[in-house]
């Protein structure tokens, strides 16, 4: 019986905990809890380092999806938001720190990209990693042959 009475407490404790704070604060709570959150992404935002490039959002988004999943990149996507511009990913599978790549629209076809993170160490590593393989998709390196002929002497 007493079992009862606590189990019937406790469940009045949270529905309490969830009319007081809000329906947002409880989401945001259950993503921390099953390790979905960004919150501490958007926290961050503001020390994010920042590069704009002249792509639409749309080829900049999908460009960096390819950039993450390519092979011998191991980090780990969590969280794709196209409509919040946002791309949440894990370092590497082994090391869970949570970086943010923020996409925002701006004049004339371009996007601005910010990489978000409580790690300064990782969030230059994602950053590195990303802007130059955007700058190489704008800049490609042209590969010259050059016909070197080898003279022999007589």
């Amino acid at each position: 019986m007493k079992r009862k009475g606590f189990f019937a407490l406790t469940v009045i404790y949270y529905v309490l905990i969830v009319l007081l704070s809000g329906c947002a604060a409880v989401k945001e709570a259950g993503k921390g809890f099953i390790g979905v959150s960004t919150q501490v992404l958007e926290e961050n935002r503001k020390t994010a380092l920042k590069k704009s490039f002249a792509l639409d959002y749309d080829r900049c988004y999908l460009k960096v999806k390819e950039i993450l999943n390519q092979s011998g990149k191991e980090s780990f996507i969590y969280a794709l938001d196209p409509k919040e511009k946002l791309i949440a990913i894990y370092f590497t599978p082994a090391d869970t720190t949570p970086v943010g790549i923020f996409f925002t629209e701006e004049a004339a076809g371009s996007t601005l990209i910010e990489i978000s993170s409580p790690s300064i160490y990782a969030k230059e590593e994602i950053a590195k990693r990303i802007f130059a393989g955007i700058d190489e998709v704008l800049n490609p390196k042209i590969e010259r042959k050059t016909n070197v002929k080898e003279e022999s002497g007589s």
